[in-house]
């Protein structure tokens, strides 16, 4: 096996698990070369990754089906040996089609899976984590348990944020592309309230999360608190992540960076459950729910964009000194 790509177009915490795989194929094919394709921007994962030959970038923005066939014109001439399309959406399967591939390798719930050379059973629940689903499309090549998934920022990264590693430090990664999987403000207020006053707590996201964290740093008495949403890229959060005493976070993408550097983490679960396989893999981590349960959790696979019942037990009856603990 020559070369091989590895496509997984959705969000971003699904490309960090991905690396699980990566570091799979690379270890078992190492002579192969290893292409992934990603879309925009989750591509600046893996700007210092050592095992990743290539980065196909699919733009969504505009001319987004257009670039879709660009893509799906220039991966054809690569000729690669197999693609293993980890992505269940029509998009990924079309371009796993179009690559001409000999050894077309995807889950059977995707739409064009009947034309894949093998399927493999996509199984959610029973504990089952994310990197041992994806691992599962290796079947037939000898693999075991699946690897922790790995980043890899470079020196530049680390150097980005060292001026912010000046004694003992905590991240708080408060927001959520599903409103059901965020915590609410309050008890995050709460959290940076009962923060030693000789630490420092930095608040992380993207462009889009600065008004949550902002409204976290304005409504706390911690004096030692700063914004640092959109100002980090995501390899810089990690390789800020990885040194703090403790990094907490919902249901998304800062889990997984954590998980991906072994960085000391606390991940709340509100509308969702670490039975659906997207827990946290570091040594040092904990998840925390509501209890009692409320009888409607989980209310989908990435929870909802409102509380079906519009009480959002999940959240509020979250208890937040066992945050507090994790101090």
């Amino acid at each position: 096996m020559e070369k091989i790509l590895v496509i997984q177009t959705a969000s971003t915490g699904d490309v960090i698990l991905l690396t699980s795989l990566l570091e799979k194929l690379h270890h078992k094919f190492e002579g192969a070369r290893l292409d992934v394709l990603v879309k925009k921007p989750n591509h600046t994962l893996f700007v210092a990754h050592p095992y990743v030959n290539n980065v196909w970038i699919w733009d969504k923005g505009k001319r987004k089906y257009l670039n879709l066939m660009t893509l799906c014109e220039s991966i054809r001439k690569e000729r690669y040996d197999v693609v293993f399309c980890v992505q269940r959406f029509f998009s990924a399967g079309l371009i796993t089609l179009c690559s001409g591939a000999r050894n077309r390798i995807g889950f059977d719930k995707n739409p064009l899976s009947l034309f894949f050379t093998r399927r493999v059973r996509h199984r959610i629940g029973s504990g089952i984590h994310e990197t041992d689903r994806n691992i599962s499309l290796m079947e037939g090549m000898w693999c075991d348990k699946a690897p922790k998934p790995r980043l890899y920022p470079s020196q530049r990264d680390f150097a980005a944020v060292s001026r912010y590693k000046q004694g003992v430090y905590y991240t708080i990664s408060p927001s959520s592309l599903w409103p059901t999987k965020t915590l609410p403000v309050e008890k995050w207020v709460g959290l940076a309230n009962a923060a030693d006053k000789d630490c420092m707590i930095y608040l992380l996201g993207s462009d889009k999360d600065r008004e949550i964290c902002e409204r976290i740093r304005r409504e706390s008495s911690c004096e030692n608190i700063m914004n640092l949403s959109g100002r980090l890229s995501l390899l810089a959060s990690a390789a800020l992540m990885r040194d703090a005493k403790m990094n907490f976070c919902n249901d998304s993408a800062p889990l997984h960076l954590a998980s991906a550097v072994n960085a000391p983490v606390t991940a709340v679960f509100c509308s969702t459950t670490p039975d659906f396989g997207f827990g946290p893999l570091s040594d040092d981590s904990l998840v925390v729910e509501a209890e009692p349960k409320p009888s409607c959790k989980p209310c989908g696979l990435h929870g909802a964009r409102k509380c079906p019942r519009s009480t959002y037990e999940c959240g509020i009856n979250i208890d937040v000194r066992k945050l507090i603990d994790r101090l």
